[in-house]
């Protein structure tokens, strides 16, 4: 492509680091430009009823919700700077858009095709839209990209001396991923297997203290930070694990649901009368779509949560071991809904303007609403519902396509993007066992994660090796 030629450590023809192929600057142009226009389209932030509540943690500093606390965490220093969601969603995007920019380093030469794959991405909602969305799915899912793909700087460019900053870098980001989202450590595991298979070379032993060692020290990271995070003010209800008796009400009432016979044998015997409706109420209650429609009836809700949590425990734990197939069918069911969203309109595709409670909204001195440039980013997002843009499935056949057309070509950094994109399939397949609604945006890893390694593959399309 006219680039200038030079030899990495590694021996390999590596014309990334040129700088003078107009490939490779257009392409870094067209990111940049990607990042200041899903900055103007959003800014200073669109936010749902997650986001004001992660704000209003972050300033109070009183625990508002059993959610990651590494939410708030990340979101303090930035309103502490400037006001407001603005700084924290520059500084998130900036972290993707970066990471896109520093790919052609990668690869010897930068084709044209990845100036036009890398555009027309950039359009689609994930990208424009959602990078302005105050969600820790998006920041979830750029600190795990940034993670990858400073681990594939330091592989590509591994000797004898390893690479530092980038796997300090990389060890970071992945540790702040993996307390973003509970299911995160499944992309640490991922990257410490790349690890590992990078250092390969040294025999099994240096691969496993290697890899081993990294997800150990990403772990313990992990814990730092999210102790560091912890509001100081934490309500006594929001110290006990809410989050997995939630699931388990989602579980005991949709295995009812889908057994009508099934009995709440542990249940009745704690609180015979909340069995009882729940056997005769749950499946004119229950939604496959998400778990909200249990607050529908209130009878319902009390029925569960005052039945004492052992008793919970002890009916999920019955129906998972003596009626599988309850259980199989309610999860089979609730994640149909969250990988393929068979109604899209259902499942918040997009978010735009600002919601919240009117109290928590007038504590931050925010105006909530959904106004005339909010609703354009509403109507630019409805254009892709029914395309394959908005289509987990899509994505999940595109990162498998990466996969092998990077085994074909195999060089160091193909494999961590191989780890990426088995990660984000991982990621997604975690939801069959722990969904309790169909948003979007829980995904929304996958979908990003295969874009990226479309971008990856399209910067210089991988070869056949020659025997």
């Amino acid at each position: 492509m006219g680039e200038a030629v030079q030899r990495n450590g590694a021996g390999r023809v590596d014309g990334g680091r040129a700088g003078g192929a107009k490939t490779g600057a257009a392409f870094r142009i067209v990111m940049a430009a990607g990042l200041l226009l899903t900055l103007a389209v959003n800014l200073p932030g669109q936010m749902t009823f997650d986001s004001v509540v992660s704000l209003t943690e972050a300033r109070t500093g009183i625990r508002q919700t059993w959610a990651p606390a590494i939410s708030s965490g990340i979101l303090r220093p930035f309103d502490g700077l400037l006001a407001g969601t603005g700084l924290y969603v520059t500084a998130s995007a900036a972290l993707l858009f970066l990471s896109l920019m520093s790919l052609p380093r990668l690869r010897p030469r930068t084709a044209w095709t990845a100036v036009v794959v890398g555009g027309f991405l950039i359009l689609t909602p994930q990208l424009l839209i959602y990078q302005g969305i105050v969600w820790r799915d998006v920041l979830f899912a750029n600190l795990a990209i940034a993670g990858f793909v400073m681990l594939a700087h330091a592989s590509e460019h591994w000797t004898a001396r390893p690479p530092v900053l980038p796997l300090a870098g990389a060890l970071v980001c992945l540790a702040l991923a993996a307390i973003v989202r509970q299911n995160g450590l499944i992309l640490v595991a991922m990257a410490a297997v790349a690890l590992g298979w990078t250092v390969r070379a040294g025999g099994w032993r240096r691969s496993l203290a290697w890899g081993l060692g990294g997800f150990i020290a990403a772990v313990l990271l992990a814990a730092g930070f999210n102790q560091l995070a912890l509001p100081s003010e934490i309500p006594e209800a929001l110290r006990k694990d809410v989050g997995f008796r939630i699931l388990e009400h989602y579980d005991i009432v949709g295995a009812q649901a889908h057994h009508p016979t099934l009995k709440l044998k542990e249940i009745a015997k704690a609180d015979p009368e909340a069995a009882a409706y729940l056997q005769a109420h749950s499946a004119q209650i229950y939604s496959p779509s998400r778990i909200d429609t249990l607050d529908n009836d209130p009878v319902l809700g009390r029925s569960l949560w005052k039945t004492p949590a052992t008793a919970i425990s002890a009916q999920w734990r019955h129906i998972v071991i003596h009626t599988p197939a309850a259980y199989l069918l309610q999860r089979a069911d609730v994640f149909r809904w969250t990988f393929l969203t068979p109604n899209l309109e259902m499942c918040l595709p997009v978010a735009a303007g600002v919601s919240g409670a009117p109290g928590m909204l007038k504590d931050l001195g925010l105006t909530g609403g959904v106004d005339r440039q909010a609703q354009g980013v509403v109507e630019y997002a409805q254009h892709f519902y029914r395309t394959p843009v908005y289509s987990h499935l899509f994505w999940a056949v595109a990162a498998l396509g990466v996969i092998g057309l990077l085994i074909r070509r195999r060089d160091p950094a193909d494999w961590v993007f191989i780890a990426l994109m088995t990660g984000a399939l991982g990621f997604a397949a975690s939801f069959a066992v722990i969904s309790v609604a169909c948003d979007y945006r829980y995904l929304y890893l996958l979908d990003l994660a295969a874009m990226v390694g479309l971008i990856y593959t399209a910067l210089d399309p991988p070869r056949p090796r020659r025997a």
